[in-house]
């Protein structure tokens, strides 16, 4: 039943606490989290410090095994790009490892308790299309810049010294806000469930993730991913099952709606159709599905962690791996909110504002649900996702640090060990610093879904140039640059008026606001494709990707040799192309227009449309998790008996390293200037290259 807390009318200052089930224990409760941790101050230093310790010294032992057994070789090549061939099951789980952020797991059940079921399906339809896209992208990669070991090499070779320096200032920006959010938001959930100071905690979390990524580099890192994503999935399983098939309060989607039916009625929300939480009409909703989609393009395609993805997988399976990722990973928001961020509201938990804004509607859920077993799990899968995405920062900025400013600006004649030795130094250095920006953003008063919702404003401005550096030949450097630069100011400006003139003043609350929000990340993304188009069309560069063969690998890398010198191979990746595109484009669709418009009919969901939707994320969270579990080790499965047996078994297909098997040897010899795809020849837009593509594909076959 609704009810005051204390008897004291919310119209003369009573705090408000709904409790409409009568929970006994929440009775007079304003919020969920109190002065009094969940679990002991010992916990959260174990799960911290006993969870990295556990995770160095395993992943530490199976890059050993790879190089003693398999015969894995830490070069400066394959310590930044893992071999450059990963197979797609295992890229597929390094990307969606890489994507599963703190904010996933929390940011997407705080939409979910604020907007109703519409906030499950923006997050994670906001978030998947760009993992889709970026596909294209991993495919271009392996055909023109096959030895690049970033993002940032290329813009230097198209676009020149002044565009590097631009870009990797975006670059370092986008790291910053990705491991400030990492650490803003595990360090608030373990400092929430355990006491553990939240300063402390943001310090103490990086640790582990040092140890392991400097033994083994990226190989270590996407091991660790691969871990950490299938615990994350079968923890989603977990709880997903429990709030609608064994959970006694609820148990069943049937009860679950008939909960939200009455919570709608109680607490209706502004903006939704009707009031109701069972409906995709929704005004808020909607609003945040547009800032989300425009701030995860900056993540993804301005995060050079996302570049160590494709640069490290085997040339046909990227974009395999990429959508493959894509399709798996929309079900980690979509399933783990409509089960936690829905049965949050369905329970009618006494959660704040505040504390959801913190991230902590899923804590408070999984220990209603399972009392402190619960707030482990729940502690355990937070800590896995921010370490295993951190370690991929670290990579990142490694990277960008050895190959874009030591051995570009410094040592041009840098020795691989030398790079592996600046590689290592920088992430210490970041790893150790990384937790000050968690802790300021935390000091400054800003929570992980301001800091979400803002992120689009700085690094969206970047998205359209990065894009085109190699789907559009004819970009000039002054448009990619002046693209990125005067949108940035501009939605800066945008955003700060946008919250004055709505609002009356410019703060801290105004400012994350969904107006100004919005306003801002429109700007941010879109001003600067507009300008990059401008300038294509007066000014075009007419760039020859063959320049981008000038970028060189430091030590011999026998995958590189073999895009650059293979025609079968380059013929393979140019139909690759086709599909890459129709498959990337097609899903975007899917998922961002045609589900929407097909849901709108249903208006505020029946008790059947629900239950349909309800089955439906969980059937695509379960085979999701199947397909992440046991794709990879199929695919390893040589190599794993290989290092089982010591050596003593030996596949017919020669093998490397952990979940790689080598594609059969070619002769390379001889075989360099048959290597020209007719499409480079001609190709101007993306689209224009795909359909000449496509019609000189169908040609050669009849």
């Amino acid at each position: 039943m609704v009810q005051n807390c204390n008897g004291v009318p919310v119209t003369q200052g009573g705090q408000y606490c709904s409790n409409i089930f009568d929970l006994p224990q929440y009775r007079n409760v304003t919020e969920f989290f109190t002065s009094q941790s969940i679990l002991p101050i010992g916990a959260g230093y174990g799960i911290v410090l006993g969870f990295g310790l556990f995770f160095t010294v395993f992943t530490s032992f199976l890059v050993w095994l790879d190089v003693k057994v398999a015969g894995f070789v830490i070069n400066s090549e394959h310590f930044n790009t893992a071999g450059r061939n990963l197979k797609k099951g295992f890229i597929a789980s390094v990307v969606i490892s890489a994507w599963t952020w703190a904010a996933t797991l929390l940011q997407s059940s705080n939409v979910a308790y604020e907007y109703g079921v519409s906030g499950p399906f923006w997050y994670a339809a906001g978030a998947t299309l760009q993992i889709f896209l970026f596909s294209v992208l991993a495919v271009e990669l392996k055909r023109k810049a096959p030895a690049c070991h970033s993002f940032l090499e290329i813009i230097r070779v198209r676009w020149g010294r002044h565009a590097h320096h631009v870009f990797l200032g975006f670059a370092f920006c986008t790291n910053i806000i990705v491991t400030s959010m990492l650490l803003l938001g595990g360090s608030a959930v373990i400092a929430a469930l355990t006491g553990m100071n939240i300063d402390l905690a943001s310090f103490l979390i990086p640790l582990g993730i040092i140890v392991f990524t400097l033994h083994g580099g990226l190989k270590a890192t996407f091991l660790a991913d691969y871990i950490h994503t299938c615990i994350i999935y079968i923890v989603l399983c977990i709880f997903a099952y429990m709030i609608y098939a064994t959970y006694p309060l609820l148990g069943s989607p049937s009860k679950v709606y008939d909960n939200l039916v009455e919570v709608s009625k109680a607490l209706p929300i502004s903006g939704n159709k009707d009031g109701s939480i069972l409906t995709m009409l929704s005004r808020g909703g909607l609003i945040f599905g547009v800032i989300n989609i425009i701030g995860n393009f900056g993540t993804v395609f301005v995060d050079q962690s996302y570049w160590l993805s494709a640069i490290a997988a085997k040339p046909n399976e990227s974009w395999k791996g990429y959508l493959l990722a894509g399709i798996c990973w929309f079900s980690i928001p979509f399933t783990l909110s409509t089960s936690l961020g829905l049965g949050c509201l369905a329970l009618d938990l006494p959660v704040t504002s505040a504390e959801a804004g913190s991230g902590l509607v899923p804590p408070a859920v999984a220990y209603q649900m399972m009392g402190k077993g619960g707030a482990v799990l729940m502690t355990i899968m937070l800590f896995l996702a921010v370490t295993s995405a951190g370690s991929r920062e670290l990579v990142a900025v490694s990277t960008l640090c050895s190959y874009d400013i030591y051995r570009t600006y410094i040592n041009p004649g840098a020795t691989g060990k030398q790079i592996i030795r600046v590689s290592r130094i920088v992430i210490i250095v970041f790893g150790l610093t990384m937790g000050v920006f968690g802790i300021v953003l935390h000091h400054i008063g800003l929570n992980l879904n301001w800091v979400y919702l803002f992120m689009g404003i700085i690094i969206g401005a970047a998205v359209f140039p990065v894009a085109f550096v190699l789907t559009w030949r004819n970009v000039p450097a002054w448009g990619a640059i002046g693209g990125a630069i005067s949108s940035v100011l501009l939605a800066v400006m945008t955003w700060l008026s946008v919250a004055k003139a709505l609002y009356g003043k410019v703060s801290v609350d105004t400012l994350g606001e969904n107006y100004p929000m919005l306003s801002g990340n429109l700007v941010s993304i879109c001003i600067s494709g507009i300008i990059c188009s401008i300038a294509a069309f007066i000014s075009p560069q007419h760039f020859d990707w063959q320049k981008f063969q000038e970028i060189e690998v430091v030590e011999k890398d026998e995958e590189v040799s073999r895009m650059q010198t293979d025609p079968k191979l380059q013929e393979s990746l140019r139909r690759a192309r086709v599909w890459t595109y129709s498959l990337a484009f097609g899903f975007t669709i899917l998922i961002i227009i045609l589900w929407p418009v097909l849901a709108i009919p249903a208006g505020v969901f029946s008790k059947g449309y629900f239950t349909f939707w309800v089955i439906l994320s969980i059937i695509w969270g379960t085979a999701a998790a199947v397909t992440i579990v046991f794709l990879p080790l199929w695919e390893s499965r040589n190599v794993l008996l290989t290092i089982l047996t010591l050596g003593k078994y030996r596949s017919t297909d020669k093998q490397t390293s952990l979940s790689v098997t080598f594609s059969e040897e070619h002769d390379m010899k001889g075989m360099h200037e048959q290597s020209k795809s007719e499409d480079e020849k001609h190709s101007e837009l993306v689209l224009d290259g795909v359909l000449e593509e496509s019609k000189q594909y169908h040609a050669d076959r009849l």
